[in-house]
């Protein structure tokens, strides 16, 4: 039985698209503060990465501040894990009262283990994969996640200037989508890297139901943090137009089918 897990996790549930503003963005040295701007805002998740300085070259923020906010917000701990020792991470943020937890399957021998450790605490799993990993490391794990995040840069600096999406990023998130449902796998995607106002409309109509928010769009530079979400927020309904308008030519494409 999972506990403490996020409202309407699961695609089936989910008819709106999630934002999980990344901590990296914000000030450091405010965190407190910071996330009480963001719960104001009426966001209830935040995105979590550990980094360790090998995966990762940068190495923000370290376990005791975690573990420290954790006490100071209702926000939800969305964990993204970009490490080379998954176990002992994994064992360190479960204790902490985070809600979901992701790692990337290269980095370990033993993926289903590291699968089964977070699941065990009643914590959401999933896998992530950098921009040119398969989806084949989906392969008979797909029944055991809740969702998978999908980079859509290479793991780096958080806003490092000349930094761009990957120009197959929605191709990806689309063959993911169609990877998940071919498998029976209702669970949401994930998309995480320089996630714009620019390329949220394509992302979503591709099938990304969890955005990370970072310096793109929430913590976009040129706004404020209202007038980045609603600017995100509309974005993101473009997106579910468009994926709406998808899913009925399919339809409709289907019966015709049918009829012939």
């Amino acid at each position: 039985m999972k506990k403490n897990l996020p409202a309407n996790s699961k695609r089936a549930n989910q008819p709106t698209v999630r934002l999980a503003p990344s901590l990296i963005c914000l000030d450091l040295c405010n965190l407190e503060r910071e996330v009480a701007r963001l719960e104001a805002l009426g966001l209830d998740w935040l995105h979590v990465d550990i980094l360790d300085g090998q995966f990762s070259p940068s190495l923000p923020i370290g376990l005791d501040v975690v573990r420290q906010l954790r006490k100071k917000t209702r926000l939800l701990f969305d964990t993204h894990l970009m490490v080379r020792d998954n176990e002992f991470f994994i064992r360190e943020l479960t204790t902490f009262g985070i809600q979901r937890l992701c790692f990337h399957p290269e980095t370990t021998l033993h993926v289903d283990r590291m699968i089964g450790l977070i699941r065990d605490q009643g914590i959401e799993a999933g896998i992530a994969l950098t921009p040119a990993a398969p989806l084949s490391f989906l392969d008979y794990i797909a029944d055991r996640l809740d969702f998978v995040l999908l980079m859509l840069i290479n793991p780096g600096f958080a806003g490092h200037p000349g930094q761009t999406q990957v120009p197959y990023a929605a191709r990806k998130v689309a063959e993911c989508h169609a990877y998940l449902q071919k498998h029976g796998r209702n669970i949401p995607i994930e998309v995480d890297g320089r996630i714009s106002f620019d390329t949220i409309p394509n992302l979503v109509a591709a099938g990304a139901d969890i955005l990370v928010a970072g310096t793109s769009c929430l913590f976009d530079k040129n706004g404020s943090w209202p007038e980045n979400l609603a600017r995100t927020n509309q974005a993101i309904n473009t997106g579910l137009k468009k994926r709406k308008n998808k899913s009925n030519i399919h339809s409709l494409g289907g019966t015709a089918s049918r009829l012939r």
